[in-house]
């Protein structure tokens, strides 16, 4: 077990040190997959044989000293994000057959520095929910505690990763689809800001949207951002120059941070409380001036965010899917396409302009404090088939919320998503689900969140390890 909780850092140094060889880190993560997937079903797909004969040719590039960055790192690629001659079902039965022609600039990038793909992520179908199940690959279940969700959109990475099913995996964001299953499942997840990570074309375009690594820690979310970040041939719109983050960071003391436990309006489980108001303490602990911030947020935002999602996402599905056969999608996404119904230009310059007065708030909480940190979700209580738009209520502290944004306190960044944002876990809830806690900076300043996330896993090592992980 102790090969499939090594991190990306210990596993490279073990490789080049020939302590530990790539095909028997590679056979100890397939015999975990083959071992625990019927539990929680986070791969739907899998290349088992191409990975041990891929990790074969990295163990002599480490013998040959031709070894790349990521050299036999074992890598599950989400069921959203193309790769040239696998399936990319984005958990629709729609999409079933549907092999991609190309592959996405992140995973390009991860394959020349020698990461190794065999596996591909589970997703809800067309990454539009906050649980991930679908009718194509059924329920994702959260590896700590059964019948409760991983999150989503990118729920089947971050329950890999809980498992010891992969070293790495790859995640998108566009209303807190990293940060999320990151929370649920105790693992680093980062959202990039937007245009850090080249995008296919088409989510590119989107502002909403990012992708980014999804770790068990964070040195391996360094190492990982510092491969996949840049510009790139294939997205016109990453940002250049490259920057590369370092791999240690000075200490927080003196650092100043503020917090806020609901951003002004969502109501917050007392779990989530507890654990963040220690990690509050925590990073005091630590030296940094850690103060409590009215960032005055309310409702408003649910419509004005839902209002552009809709509209985005809406009119590729109605491409896909003929109208006759709507019947066949999930509820969830069968939510979106009505509630896309009748929106109008004034919605769209609305939720910008309600976009705008984010921005402006953020703009006064960096002028005091050089990162804001906030929890992730608002519970840990979400059932793994939860359907919002099917059978379930959402409540929170004992009071009923929005069904599907309530949950969160992510997708208002998205509307602002020039702000990088690390998730580190924070604890556990009463139910044995993880907890997560948002850390976020100012517009590109991702070396400030790498420090204060850096300063908290050095004072008391990854969340996730051999004396602190699942009991499949």
């Amino acid at each position: 077990m102790s090969l499939n909780y090594h991190s990306a850092t210990q596993l490279i140094d073990a490789y080049r040190s020939k302590e530990i060889s790539p095909v028997e880190v590679m056979t100890a993560i397939i015999a975990r997959a083959e071992a625990v997937e019927p539990r929680i079903n986070a791969l739907p797909y899998t290349f088992f044989d191409h990975a041990l004969g891929a990790a074969r040719a990295a163990e002599a590039a480490y013998q040959n000293g031709t070894a790349r960055p990521l050299e036999g790192i074992a890598l599950a690629v989400k069921d959203e994000t193309p790769v040239e001659g696998q399936i990319t079902s984005n958990g629709s039965v729609f999409w079933k057959d549907n092999v991609m022609p190309f592959t996405d600039p992140m995973v390009q990038n991860l394959l020349e520095a020698g990461a190794i793909i065999h596996a591909r992520s589970a997703a809800p179908e067309f990454s539009v929910h906050q649980a991930t199940w679908s009718k194509l690959h059924g329920v994702t279940d959260n590896p700590w505690s059964k019948g409760f969700s991983t999150g989503g959109s990118s729920g089947g990475s971050a329950a890999a990763l809980a498992a010891g099913t992969t070293t790495l995996a790859t995640g998108s964001d566009i209303a807190g689809s990293i940060r999320m299953p990151a929370s649920n499942c105790g693992i680093v997840g980062f959202k990039a800001p937007y245009a850090r990570v080249p995008q296919a074309v088409g989510f590119n375009l989107e502002t909403y949207a990012s992708q980014g690594a999804m770790t068990r820690t964070v040195a391996d979310s360094i190492l990982m951002q510092n491969v996949i970040s840049g510009p790139h041939p294939a997205d016109p719109t990453a940002v250049s120059p490259k920057i590369t983050l370092p791999d240690a960071y000075p200490e927080i003391r003196g650092m100043r941070i503020g917090y806020s436990l609901d951003l002004g309006y969502i109501e917050i489980d007392p779990d989530v409380r507890r654990n963040t108001l220690a990690m509050v303490e925590k990073l005091r602990d630590l030296g940094a001036i850690v103060e409590e911030v009215d960032i005055g947020w309310t409702r408003e935002t649910e419509r004005h965010y839902e209002n552009h999602l809709c509209g985005f996402c809406v009119g590729g599905i109605r491409d896909i899917v003929p109208e006759d056969r709507h019947g066949e999608l999930t509820s969830y996404v069968r939510y979106f396409l009505d509630r896309s119904e009748g929106l109008t230009l004034d919605d769209y310059m609305a939720s910008h302009l309600h976009r705008l007065s984010l921005m402006e708030t953020m703009i006064d909480v960096f002028q005091s404090c050089e990162a804001l940190i906030c929890p992730t979700m608002s519970t840990v209580r979400v059932p793994s088939d939860y359907d919002f738009e099917g059978q379930d209520h959402l409540e929170v502290n004992g009071k009923p919320t929005h069904a599907m944004w309530g949950a969160m306190l992510t997708y208002p960044f998205n509307m602002i998503n020039q702000l990088p944002i690390l998730n580190v876990p924070t604890g556990r809830g009463d139910n044995g689900v993880p907890t997560g806690l948002q850390i976020i900076g100012a517009g590109y300043r991702d070396e400030v969140v790498y420090r204060v996330g850096y300063a908290l896993e050095q004072a008391d090592g990854p969340f996730l390890n051999l004396q602190n992980m699942p009991a499949l």
